[in-house]
């Protein structure tokens, strides 16, 4: 292995190494409130809605906006939040918001990006540490589980877990002092740089990617890491033509 500057790797989530992608039987039954099918576009726009990292989706009263304010800090906030986006996204019928809810949060239905399990098995392999910072109200080890790299992950520092969410400086801090290690020879890597990029407020780097669909994005965690000087053992490895 080359020499490089860092020590370890932190990760998002959601458009970094996995990405939420709708199966078709998920909205096929979904209705508006003239019992409608949504049609693709309107498919599309909800799926945005239930995946934009920042900002507000829908228009909320007060109480609405204090639970997507702080989504990611509680459980029962989240579910209040994201059911307030289906419902005002056009979703008519309770029953059917909740299912789409359930997928939201079940890890099972995330997608994983082409070079995500390469990549982290990559750096393991060189010693560098792995870890995952997310902003996320339900557990998502059981994704890693599934693919067989959650002992390859270090450390999860999931929001609703640690009490503090991206951009606060908290989160960053929980996850390099779990590994311990030090910020400055400490890469982030995420799909939002107002969020993820905030890692430079405790002295990391941070490399960006694009939360493009899984089918689409082949190797830019591959890409990331080299920008930021580590070349694993396997640079190849995993990687699609």
């Amino acid at each position: 292995m080359a020499e490089t500057p860092f020590d370890a790797v932190l990760f998002d989530f959601s458009g970094t190494l996995f990405r939420l992608e709708e199966d078709e039987s998920w909205l096929a039954d979904v209705t508006d409130h003239e019992g409608r099918p949504f049609d693709v576009h309107r498919q599309a726009e909800l799926m945005r809605r239930l995946t934009q990292p920042v900002g507000q989706p829908v228009e909320m009263d007060a109480d609405e906006h204090h639970a997507w304010t702080n989504r990611d800090r509680e459980p029962r906030w989240h579910r209040e939040a994201y059911l307030t986006v289906l419902r005002r996204s056009g979703v008519a019928d309770p029953e059917q918001a909740q299912a789409l809810y359930e997928k939201v949060t079940d890890p099972d239905c995330w997608t994983v990006y082409p070079d995500t399990v390469p990549v982290i098995e990559a750096l393991a392999g060189d010693g560098i540490a792995v870890g995952v910072v997310s902003n996320i109200a339900f557990d998502l080890r059981p994704a890693f589980a599934r693919l067989g790299i959650d002992d390859l992950v270090s450390v999860f520092a999931l929001s609703f877990e640690v009490g503090a969410v991206k951009p606060e400086p908290k989160i960053f801090r929980h996850a390099v002092d779990r590994l311990g290690v030090d910020p400055r020879r400490t890469l982030m890597i995420g799909d939002s740089e107002k969020a993820d990029g905030a890692a430079r407020s405790i002295g990391c780097a941070f490399e960006l990617v694009e939360p493009t669909p899984t089918t689409e994005r082949h190797d830019a965690l591959w890409t990331a890491l080299a920008a930021a000087g580590i070349t694993p053992t396997e640079p190849g490895a995993g990687r699609s033509s």
